[in-house]
C-alpha cells in the first residue's frame, strides 16, 4: 500500500458512484458482480442520506456503510436479507421505525489494517443514538464457514469464540460490542462461502428513549491520554518507535481523543554522537525529526486518535536555525507544526536553539486546542493569546531535570488553567539518561489541570500520574462544563479582565 495522505469519514454523495462501485469490486473480489447498482445508492441517499457513510482516503472512495431505519417487530429475528430490504428496493425503510439496520459494511483490502472498519461502525452507532433507535442490528456473513466443511454455524461461532479459528470479520463485530442473537439460515442467497448462513448480531444503544441531543460539530467529553515516558538507550529508531506504538495502542485501546508525549521524548538517539560536541549531537537528532513525524501521522491515522508528538529538534529549511518543534498529527492524516517561543538559557547555550514567533491554535475534531512547549508555560501572555483564540484544552509537553523546574512548570500549568478557563494537560520524562550528555536526569509528575469551582475537583488536579514512574494517564475533561464556567461561574477570569486599563497582542500578526 503507498503512503496515506488524509482520511475523511462523511456521508456518501451520488457522485461517489464511480469510486465506490471499485470499492465494492475489490472488497468482494470472491463473489463477482456483489455490488450495488447505481439505482440502489441513489435510493438510499434519497430516502435516508444520513446513514449512508463513506471513508475517503486522499480523495478516494475505500470503504462505505449503508443502513436503513426498519420497524423491527415486522420482521423480528427470523428473516432473510431479501425480506428486511424489502426484495433490495429499500421500499422497508420507514423514518417511524426503532432499529438502525445494517445494510452493508465494507473497506477495500488494500485499507485494511488502518482500523477504518472501527470508524465506521463508531459512525453507525452515533446515527443510532442521534436518531434515539433502539439498536443496531445486521445479519452478519460467515465467510470463512465454508474452509470448514464439516463444522455446522454453532460449532464454527464457539471454536471463533474461543480462538480455536481465527475469523478477523466475526471477532471485530464482537469486539464492537456486538452480541450474537442467533443464527440464522437461508439468509443471503447465493452466499456459498457463508453456505447462505449468517449470524444475526445486535449492538443496543443504551441511550435509547433519552431526547437526541442536538447535532454538535464538536464533542462534549474528550479523552486525554498521557504517557509519562521513561529514557532508556535504544538502539536505534525502529526500537523506539516500538514504545511508541506500544503507548499509542495502549491508549487508544480506551479510546482516546489525544496522546500526548513529553519534550525531546527522542533524546535516547543521541546516544550514537555522544562523542560529538552537545551542539553537534542535537543537529545529528534533528535528522530524525521528518521520518518521526511521518510515522506519527501513519500511527494517528491506524489507531485513529490525534496525537501531540511532544517535541524535537529541527533544522529551518529557510534559516538553517535550529529549532524545537513538535506535530500535532491529527486521525484524519493531516498534521500542524508548533514552535517553542522560549528557549532556555541551557537550551541556547549547549544546543544553539533559537526560539519560534507563531503563536496560534490548531483546529481538531474536538475544537481548537493549543500547545505550548515547557518553558512557554510559564509566560501567561502565550497561553491568554490562545484563549482569545478560543482555546479550551491546553497541552503541554515538558522535559524538567530537577523537582524545582518541574515545580516551576507545574504550577505555571495549573494557573493557566484558571485564568484562561481552560483544560492543560502536562507529560513529561522519568528516569536517567547517563550516555547522553545534558540530559542525564529528568523528574516528571503528569497532570491534567482543571479551573477551580463548583464544576471542578477542588484543588483543580483532574487526574495526576505517579512522581517518576513510566505509565500511561488516562482522563476525560468536559468542555460544557468550561461554557458553563464562562457564563456562570463563581468569578469570571476572562470575562471580568479590564481591557479599558490594559490588553495582550500579538506584535507578529502572522501568528
Amino acid at each position: 500500500m503507498e503512503e496515506i495522505g488524509t482520511v475523511e469519514l462523511r456521508n456518501l454523495k451520488e457522485n461517489d458512484y464511480d469510486e465506490l462501485k471499485d470499492s465494492m469490486i475489490a472488497a468482494y473480489e470472491n463473489w463477482p458482480s456483489a455490488y450495488w447498482q447505481e439505482e440502489h445508492i441513489k435510493k438510499l441517499l434519497r430516502i435516508f442520506p444520513e446513514g449512508q457513510l463513506a471513508i475517503i482516503i486522499d480523495g478516494k472512495v475505500v470503504g462505505c456503510s449503508l443502513s436503513i431505519i426498519v420497524k423491527y417487530d415486522l420482521f423480528d429475528d427470523d428473516h432473510t436479507y431479501k425480506q428486511v430490504t424489502g426484495d433490495y428496493s429499500f421500499d422497508t425503510h420507514n423514518n417511524k421505525g426503532n432499529v438502525l439496520y445494517g445494510v452493508d459494511t465494507f473497506v477495500e483490502p488494500e485499507y485494511r489494517g488502518l482500523r477504518l472498519g472501527r470508524r465506521l461502525y463508531d459512525a453507525r452507532k452515533e446515527v443510532c443514538e442521534r436518531l434515539n433507535l433502539k439498536s443496531i442490528v445486521f445479519g452478519g456473513r460467515i465467510p470463512r464457514l465454508i474452509e470448514y466443511p464439516d463444522l455446522g454455524p454453532r460449532e464454527y461461532i464457539q471454536k471463533v469464540k474461543h480462538r480455536e479459528i481465527h475469523d478477523p470479520t466475526l471477532n471485530f463485530q464482537l469486539a464492537n460490542d456486538f452480541h450474537i442473537k442467533k443464527v440464522l439460515k437461508n439468509y443471503l442467497e447465493g452466499d456459498k462461502e457463508s453456505r447462505e448462513f449468517a449470524v444475526l448480531l445486535e449492538w443496543d444503544n443504551i441511550y435509547y428513549e433519552k431526547k437526541s441531543p442536538k447535532l454538535s460539530t464538536s464533542k462534549s467529553v474528550v479523552r486525554l491520554g498521557l504517557i509519562q515516558w521513561q529514557m532508556r538507550l535504544y538502539s536505534g529508531l525502529e526500537e523506539l518507535f516500538t514504545q511508541v506504538e506500544y503507548f499509542i495502542d495502549a491508549v487508544a485501546a480506551y479510546k482516546s481523543d489525544f496522546v500526548l508525549f513529553p519534550e525531546f521524548f527522542n533524546a535516547p538517539l543521541m546516544a550514537d554522537y555522544n562523542h560529538l560536541s552537545e551542539a553537534e549531537a542535537i543537529r545529528k537528532l534533528a535528522e530524525y525529526t521528518d521520518d518521526i513525524r511521518d510515522r506519527f501521522v501513519n500511527l494517528a491515522v491506524s489507531y485513529n486518535v490525534n496525537i501531540i508528538t511532544g517535541s524535537m529538534p529541527r533544522t529551518s529549511e529557510v534559516d538553517g536555525k535550529l529549532y524545537n518543534v513538535g506535530y500535532l498529527c491529527r486521525r484524519n492524516g493531516t498534521y500542524e507544526q508548533y514552535t517553542k517561543i522560549h528557549v532556555t538559557p541551557d537550551e541556547s547555550k549547549a544546543w544553539g536553539l533559537s526560539g519560534g514567533d507563531t503563536v496560534k491554535v490548531i483546529q481538531t475534531d474536538c475544537g481548537p486546542v493549543g500547545v505550548l512547549i515547557c518553558y512557554d508555560v510559564e509566560f501567561p501572555e502565550l497561553s491568554r493569546i490562545l484563549a482569545e483564540q478560543k482555546m479550551r484544552m491546553l497541552f503541554v509537553p515538558f522535559l524538567t531535570d530537577t523537582q524545582n523546574g518541574y515545580s516551576r512548570v507545574r504550577y505555571c500549568a495549573r494557573a493557566r488553567a484558571i485564568e484562561n478557563e481552560c483544560y492543560v494537560a502536562i507529560a513529561g520524562s522519568v528516569g536517567n539518561l547517563p550516555k547522553v550528555d545534558n540530559m542525564d536526569i529528568q523528574f516528571a509528575q503528569s497532570v491534567v489541570f482543571t479551573p477551580c469551582d463548583f464544576s471542578f475537583p477542588t484543588n483543580g488536579i483532574k487526574a495526576e500520574a505517579t512522581p517518576n514512574t513510566e505509565m500511561i494517564l488516562v482522563a476525560d475533561v468536559d468542555l460544557d462544563l468550561l461554557r458553563e464556567l464562562h457564563e456562570f461561574g463563581a468569578v469570571k477570569n476572562l470575562k471580568d479582565r479590564r481591557k479599558d486599563v490594559y490588553d495582550v497582542t500579538l506584535v507578529n500578526k502572522k501568528s
